[in-house]
């Protein structure tokens, strides 16, 4: 015969849902997780910010020398100081300390916001506003070749060389919290003009990376 008999209760080899309990333990544990993580993605950040912000400034020295060669005349690379970090405006300034860049012929002082031209002046070839976080988080200073005194210019002539000894040769770029690990970047450009990026933590004699 048919047993026509119902159960009672949940069904047998069944699926269980999460309890209460469990959902709080595993939100607590993976809150537990992130919270140690952070210090570890807030370093990460902090150095793919440097590695960009020092990327776009050898980007910016390399445009002005090969422009030089280009068209077989002085192109400087300007380092400047924008009114709004996240905008080229006419509001800028030269400064040593700042990550974003102008590539021209003359000096863009209050003229940033101009668009290129090889007729206008300041005649600019190219330019980049780093942003208001680069701007803000980062500390940026380029130096001449004696490493001490402060520079905000390198001008390039015909066969990419530097005209001025006493231009920028360095330029600096780390964070500005003194809590935090950084992996501090360095750019340097030789007597020949080529820009190199390294790192200043390196200290092992045949190591590309050595400044």
């Amino acid at each position: 015969m048919l047993n026509n008999k119902r159960h009672s209760g949940a069904p047998q080899g069944g699926q269980r849902g999460f309890t209460v309990v469990e959902i709080v333990v595993t939100l607590a544990v993976l809150g537990i997780l992130m919270f140690a993580a952070m210090p570890m993605i807030g370093n990460w950040m902090a150095n793919a910010r440097i590695r960009s912000a020092t990327q776009s400034l050898q980007n910016g020295l390399e445009t002005a020398r090969n422009e030089a060669v280009r068209r077989n005349e002085s192109v400087t690379f300007w380092m400047i100081d924008l009114t709004d970090p996240s905008a080229l405006g006419d509001g800028c300034t030269l400064s040593s300390t700042s990550p974003s860049w102008i590539v021209s012929i003359n000096a863009p002082t209050g003229h940033c916001g101009d668009d290129p031209s090889t007729t206008s002046s300041p005649r600019i070839v190219q330019g980049r506003a780093a942003g208001a976080d680069a701007t803000s988080q980062l500390a940026v200073k380029a130096l001449q070749v004696d490493g001490e005194k402060s520079a905000n210019s390198i001008t390039f002539n015909g066969f990419g060389r530097p005209v001025d000894p006493a231009s920028l040769a360095r330029i600096d770029v780390t964070g500005v919290s003194e809590s935090t690990n950084y992996v501090a970047l360095r750019l340097m450009v030789s007597n020949a003009g080529q820009v190199r990026m390294c790192d200043p933590r390196v200290t092992t004699a045949g190591d590309p990376r050595l400044c």
